[in-house]
């Protein structure tokens, strides 16, 4: 039997929806969730590393900065396509976006692989880059307000930490694809098809997971919200679980709203929110800039400082990756107990720390390929999970009806940030690629901006950060068409 609050006042309803949701234990509905829409994160870390190893460079007669070009139209593209698509998520919803982008996706990214000249290339993979843009912001919304308030802040930095899934993935791919055993013509177009497949297997599971209940509540199509909640409890009765009921006195009171303007945007994040706009830039700012800093040129630095070879940096890539997957898989159940502020104070923290010791250590040259490698493994285990959580504070610190756009401006700001100003400022420090003996000082002052940023963004999440652990969204920020007692009294909770 249902325990919704039926019922309305004036023009609004009342709606338990929210608590509800929130008080559903973990069940085979949840894992469906995480396994069809937590997949974006893994195609893109798998896009990334397939085209960071360039196959189709002499394929198609590309010049270094022309392949250069092809990575930074795929990030552009992200940008577009999260301002675009989050603005849209916003207004029609995030199931009807999470279908559209992936879509986008397969068909782009599948077409690349038969690309046959640079512009060609370049339009695709700017195309490809708007689906996964658009797949961050529905699916990062969709994911919160899904999951129970328990379990939210360990699930969605599990998930964005499956990112480095995906890169590990890309990069065992290319070991074969790129070898002597598959023709050069064909390797790389092969390795633009792996994504698309593992993409159409996905779509199919989407097809069942229904469009969010907090979304309909707060955009007058309360009943369709009732149904949706219904049937996930049902699935949930059928595990054998008896759920308890839901006091009336949690209830909502909610007055749908229009479309939000820009100017209200500006109000929420500006003048209702002003320390959580900070938060928000400060922590997804920072973790791009070491995040890219340390990614677009670990290559280099192994090549340039300790001789590797270019064919064999791929070897040194895999624990580095699995260190970026171990951290939030570990660490995130910590951000649901010991809270947010202090565990994004630690993980940004002990990065920023390691990342200075292990800059000293480069600067005495005391380091070697194997020992440097192990330093980023350890420093990116916590930024890893550090970096996860950025993602999550954006999508749970503001109201319902601005999640998607809030995500979306955000991830643009991070992206102009840290996957410009980061690759362009740390290769240039790494110095030129033919001096037999390099001077390691220019990097070593990169190490040290990078750990001290990182450890800035740990400092204003202590300072700035919403204790938002196992609260419901509602409390954490109060929907813009809640009205009535309970969500002032939200909003208290919330300040």
């Amino acid at each position: 039997m249902s325990t919704v609050a039926r019922g309305s006042t004036g023009t609004g309803h009342r709606s338990l929806v929210p608590a509800r949701m929130d008080r559903l234990p973990w069940s085979r509905f949840h894992w469906m969730v995480i396994v069809g829409l937590g997949v974006s994160w893994i195609l893109d870390g798998l896009e990334i590393q397939i085209v960071s190893q360039a196959g189709y460079q002499s394929s198609l007669g590309l010049t270094t900065a022309e392949v250069g070009a092809v990575g930074s139209v795929y990030l552009a593209g992200e940008v577009v396509g999260a301002l675009v698509f989050g603005r849209i998520t916003d207004r029609l919803g995030r199931r009807k976006l999470f279908m559209i982008t992936l879509g986008i996706y397969l068909v782009a990214s599948g077409l690349a692989g038969f690309s046959w000249d640079l512009w060609s290339l370049l339009v695709l993979r700017f195309i490809a880059g708007t689906g996964i843009g658009g797949e961050y912001t529905a699916i990062n919304s969709a994911i919160d307000e899904l999951i129970p308030s328990h379990y939210r802040g360990r699930v969605d930095i599990a998930v964005n930490g499956t990112y480095w899934g995906g890169a590990a993935l890309g990069a065992a791919a290319n070991l074969f694809l790129l070898s002597d055993q598959v023709p050069q013509n064909i390797g790389w177009r092969i390795g633009f098809l792996i994504g698309p497949a593992i993409g159409v297997a996905i779509i199919f599971l989407r097809r069942h997971i229904p469009e969010s209940p907090r979304w309909l509540m707060t955009h007058g199509r309360q009943e369709e919200a009732e149904q949706v909640v219904d049937d996930i409890e049902a699935r949930v009765r059928a595990q054998g679980v008896r759920l308890e009921e839901v006091p009336d006195s949690q209830a909502l009171e909610i007055v749908p709203e229009k479309s939000i303007s820009y100017p209200q945007m500006a109000k929420v994040f500006f003048g209702q929110y002003p320390r959580r706009s900070i938060l928000g830039f400060s922590m997804m700012v920072t973790q791009a800039f070491l995040y890219n800093a340390i990614f677009f040129t670990y290559a280099l630095v192994l090549q340039h400082f300790y001789g590797v070879s270019k064919a064999h940096t791929s070897y040194y890539f895999f624990p580095f990756a699995l260190g970026n997957l171990a951290g939030p898989l570990l660490l995130g159940n910590l951000f649901d107990t010991i809270g947010r502020r202090k565990m994004i104070l630690l993980s940004y923290g002990f990065s920023g720390l390691l990342l200075l010791v292990s800059a000293f250590f480069f600067r005495a040259g005391v380091l070697n390929a194997t020992t440097q490698t192990a330093f980023w493994c350890v420093t990116f285990f916590f930024a890893s999970a550090g970096a996860s959580s950025a993602y999550l504070t954006v999508s749970e610190i503001f109201p319902l009806e601005l999640r998607a756009q809030a995500i979306s401006f955000f991830f643009a700001i991070s992206q102009g940030a840290g996957g410009v100003v980061a690759p362009f400022l740390f290769g240039h420090l790494i110095g030129g690629q033919n001096n037999p003996h390099p001077d390691r000082v220019p990097l070593f002052w990169g190490y040290v901006i990078g750990a001290v940023v990182m450890m800035i963004g740990g400092a204003v999440g202590w300072f700035l950060g919403v204790d938002a652990e196992r609260q419901s969204l509602e409390n954490v920020a109060p929907p813009i068409s809640a009205r009535g007692a309970n969500s002032g009294a939200a909003s208290a909770a919330a300040a």
